[in-house]
């Protein structure tokens, strides 16, 4: 462990946000341990971070599965004796309202972006506790979890709460020197912001995207990278008196009340 930075457990590695992260903390000098139900995606990520040379597990599996989620941090466990940093990045939900979503889909949705950040969070804390070892846990949530958009109930319903465990978490640990912080994205360039379609079968991500970065102040989609550089931030001494809140990164998407293709219309040398 001595020519290496720290471990970083992370989830929902095989693309996006994930995999932005795994490789900054490659570059950066961490062991990566990668996550996701995704194999194929994962072999991806870890080709693209293989050229930094540093030690590198992948476990694909479900999330959903209790057993698996030890499996995961046994593993890391003993391969390395420590876990410094996790990143609670796996999501997954469905395009339905609340009048259609089917239980399946419900529990599916809370069982990954609640049930197994807050299962995977206890597991990694309780195999630190003997040696006394601290980490840092961050939640990766949306700005879904403070704006409904009436068509991802499940997943609004889980990002509110993930939030909350957030702060549940970073109350309980705070004493152990476990820093819990949670990152709120707005609108980001990644697979869950390009698969909408509507009745008709034609997607419709790009109107939709156009939309939200006409209502967000710096006029475009984050990229995963910036997310990425954010998590790292949190996770190092510089953030080292930051637990128990919600970090926004949204381009100031969420304090924008009207379209600027409105303020135009009312102030249009202005806007």
């Amino acid at each position: 462990m001595n020519d290496v930075a720290g471990v970083v457990l992370l989830t929902g590695a095989a693309g996006g946000i994930g995999r932005a992260a795994a490789i900054k903390f490659a570059r950066e000098g961490f062991a990566l341990a990668l996550v996701d139900w995704d194999g194929d995606g994962l072999q991806e990520t870890a080709a693209c971070i293989r050229v930094y040379g540093r030690e590198l597990v992948l476990f694909s599996g479900d999330l959903q599965d209790m057993g698996f989620i030890q499996e995961v941090v046994t593993t890391c466990m003993l391969k390395w004796g420590q876990i410094d940093v996790l990143v609670n990045n796996a999501a997954w939900r469905s395009i339905e309202t609340l009048n259609t979503i089917t239980l399946e889909n419900w529990e599916k949705t809370i069982r990954i972006n609640l049930t197994a950040p807050a299962f995977l969070s206890r597991t990694v804390v309780n195999a630190l506790i003997p040696s006394g070892k601290s980490c840092v846990i961050i939640n990766v949530s949306s700005i879904m979890a403070g704006q409904a958009g009436g068509y991802a109930p499940a997943y609004t319903v889980c990002k509110g709460a993930l939030e909350s465990l957030t702060y549940e978490l970073a109350v309980l640990y705070g004493s152990r020197g476990i820093r819990v912080v949670a990152v709120r994205p707005g609108n980001v360039n990644t697979s869950l912001s390009n698969d909408y379609t509507d009745e008709q079968e034609q997607n419709i991500s790009a109107e939709i995207g156009r939309e939200i970065n006409d209502r967000t102040p710096l006029g475009r989609p984050a990229a995963p990278g910036e997310i990425a550089d954010l998590i790292f931030l949190i996770s190092t001494p510089a953030a080292s008196y930051l637990t128990g809140t919600t970090v926004t990164v949204d381009g100031g998407l969420s304090r924008n009340f009207s379209s600027y293709a409105v303020k135009k219309r009312l102030k249009p040398d202005e806007f």
